[in-house]
Order: structure tokens, then C-alpha cells, then sequence
């Protein structure tokens, strides 16, 4: 790509991105109003554990969008994890320690739809009309599908991978979401959903302009910041550099205690010049509800390791009823399989829905 071309690359973005801020803004004003009017899907990958991240990043907005009455569906995307994957590693464990993490932040079976992609049959089977719609060239310019590939370190693509913004698609329309919450990363995947949905309707919904048959969906963009890994890079479970949610009060802290910092003794808050540093006074403050700004000011010269000591207990102190309630559950796997059950039977009853309303929608009924 030449300079020129990357500068409109990138002057697109920022101009995506501002409408995206500024869409946020007017739906947090939207719900407020009226949450029966959204249904929002978001959802994660069992290739892991969720750790701190995931919580600040995702978790927490789910539970208050739940509780402010906009419906939620959450999906564990099991078919997922062999987009760049082998194999499917201790799938079943992981599932069921997903299901776990959601009910111990807060996610309620009673107010939220729990299931996962190998369960819904119709949901996966939009994939073909889907990618009748997109173009190879489309596919091959989606950001994660080019960094994905980029860190294949030459390794040929799978299809899978090359599809994924089209399964991420198929996750949020069958449902009929209207309302995905992403971080700005995540953009390119909902404008591609929003195109997919546009393109069906051109193509296959002429007859009934006034009723299409997917909504557009909007997106809901993430208002905390981003955290980094104790080692000052991304937060990633493959990393080793997370604090998991279901860790000991004794694993956290030594995790925290090998925390990169820097030289200088005086703790302050400045993001652009002491990442490490601000990366942990901001832990601290999202889990106590302080200004980072004054965390700081309190440790004052008594450097890393006053940091380090005040960030551990401002975890702990906080994940403490978090990893009580998920051991009690991780201990009840019956009541685990059941809440997936249940959330699979209600999303499979919709997928059916959705499929028979695409299906007539192309004429497809014999």
C-alpha cells in the first residue's frame, strides 16, 4: 500500500471512529431511556482464562447493560477456537469455566441468554448466503485478518480464519442484535456485519422495504481503558502477563510482584511517559473507584514496591466475592450444563426463526 493510500487509510479511520464516539454517546442516552428497544450480542473465545482485562474491558459493561434492562446475549464461541488453532486444546473445561466467570461477575441466566456456537445448528448455517455477499478482497483487508496473518509467520491461512469477520456476522444478526459492544479495534468486524445485513436486505429483501429482514447494528464502544499486562505489553493469556480472575489472593500477588515498573522512586500517573507504572495505578483505581492521580500522591517516593503492595490488596479487596461465588459454581457443574442448556435451547428457537425468515426471504421454500 503506498503512502497516499495509507493516509486515507487512516483518515477514514479517525472519521469512522469520531462518528462512533459520537453514536455511543446518543445510545448511552437511548437506553437510558428505553432499553426494551436493544438486544445487544457480545460474547468470548474459550481458549482460556478471563483474567483482568476482560473483566474492565467487557465483563463489567455486560452486567450493567443487563441491569439496565437491555437485553443481553452472550455467546461462548466454541467453533471459534480452531480459527487459528490445531486443535481444541481442554475444550469442555474451559466452556464451563466461561459459563462460571459470567455468572460470578454478575450475569444473570434469569435476565441474560448464556449459549455457545456448536449448540445452534441454524445460526452457523447463515455462513453460506452470508459469504455469497462479501468479496475475497473485502475478507483479506479486515484488520484482524490481516494481523492474524501477519503473525503466522508465513503459515498458510484457513479458511475459517479468512471467513472470521463473516462468522462474527452470522453471531450478531441471527439474534437480531442492534446494539454490539466493541473496544475501537473491533470496528472493521460490525461495519462488515453492517454491510452483510445491508447487502441481504438489497438483494433478497426488495419486497418488504419497510420490514428488512436484519437490523443494522450499532456499536457501543468501550469507555474504560485499555490495561496492559504486568509486563507492559498487551494483556494477553498467552503471555503469562494477566491477572485471571479465578487466581488466589497468593497467586495475585505474586504475579504483581514480578510487575515491570521503572527506576524512578516518585509514583505518579502520566500514561504517555510511565506506562508500566500508570498501567498499575490504574488497576488499582478501577478496582477501588480512586483517581489514579491520587493513589499516586498517596504512595508519594515509596516506589515500586509500595505500588505493587497497594495495587495487590486493591485487587484482592476486589475479586474476593468474584472468586468465592465462581468456586462455588465451578463446584456445580450440573448447574452450569444447565444454564448453557437453556441459553442454547432459546437461541436455537431464535436461530430457527431467523433461518426460516432468510430462507423465504430467498425464496427457498419448497
Amino acid at each position: 500500500m503506498t503512502s497516499s493510500e495509507d493516509q486515507l487509510e487512516n483518515s477514514t479511520n479517525h472519521a469512522s471512529l469520531e462518528r462512533a464516539k459520537a453514536r455511543s454517546v446518543e445510545l448511552e442516552e437511548a437506553i437510558d431511556q428505553d432499553p426494551s428497544r436493544f438486544r445487544i450480542l457480545t460474547g468470548d473465545r474459550p481458549t482460556g482464562k478471563l483474567h483482568l482485562g476482560h473483566y474492565f474491558g467487557t465483563l463489567k459493561n455486560r452486567v450493567e447493560l443487563q441491569n439496565r434492562g437491555v437485553e443481553t446475549w452472550v455467546l461462548v464461541a466454541d467453533y471459534q477456537v480452531i480459527t487459528d488453532r490445531d486443535a481444541v486444546g481442554p475444550l469442555r473445561q474451559r466452556v464451563l469455566g466461561l459459563v462460571a466467570d459470567y455468572l460470578a461477575v454478575g450475569i444473570d441466566p434469569k435476565r441474560s441468554i448464556i449459549f455457545n456456537h456448536s449448540a445452534v445448528p441454524a445460526l452457523n448455517q447463515l455462513l453460506l448466503p452470508f459469504l455469497s455477499l462479501v468479496t475475497e478482497s473485502e475478507l483479506h483487508r479486515n484488520p484482524t485478518v490481516k494481523s492474524e496473518l501477519d503473525a503466522t509467520n508465513g503459515r498458510a491461512m484457513s479458511g475459517l480464519l479468512l471467513t472470521y469477520p463473516v462468522h462474527q456476522a452470522a453471531d450478531i444478526l441471527f439474534c437480531k442484535a442492534n446494539l454490539v459492544p466493541v473496544g475501537q479495534d473491533q470496528l472493521p468486524h460490525l461495519e462488515q456485519t453492517r454491510l452483510i445485513a445491508q447487502r441481504f436486505d438489497r438483494r433478497y429483501g426488495r419486497a418488504d422495504k419497510e420490514h428488512p429482514v436484519f437490523p443494522r447494528p450499532d456499536a457501543l464502544l468501550s469507555k474504560t481503558p485499555l490495561l496492559l499486562g504486568t509486563d507492559g505489553n498487551k494483556m494477553s493469556k498467552s503471555r503469562g502477563n494477566t491477572i485471571e480472575l479465578d487466581m488466589t489472593a497468593d497467586e495475585t500477588a505474586r504475579v504483581l510482584k514480578k510487575a515491570k515498573t521503572d527506576p524512578d522512586r516518585v509514583i505518579t500517573y502520566d500514561p504517555e511517559n510511565r506506562p508500566e507504572v500508570s498501567n498499575l495505578l490504574m488497576m488499582a483505581s478501577l478496582a477501588t473507584g480512586e483517581d489514579p492521580h491520587a493513589i499516586a500522591d498517596r504512595i508519594g517516593d515509596g516506589g515500586g514496591g509500595t505500588l505493587k503492595s497497594v495495587v495487590t490488596d486493591a485487587l484482592n479487596e476486589f475479586l474476593a466475592p468474584i472468586r468465592e461465588r465462581r468456586e462455588e459454581l465451578a463446584a456445580n457443574e450440573d448447574y452450569l450444563l444447565e444454564v448453557l442448556h437453556h441459553g442454547d435451547e432459546v437461541a436455537n428457537e431464535q436461530a430457527d426463526r431467523t433461518l426460516a425468515e432468510v430462507r423465504r426471504a430467498m425464496d427457498m421454500v419448497y
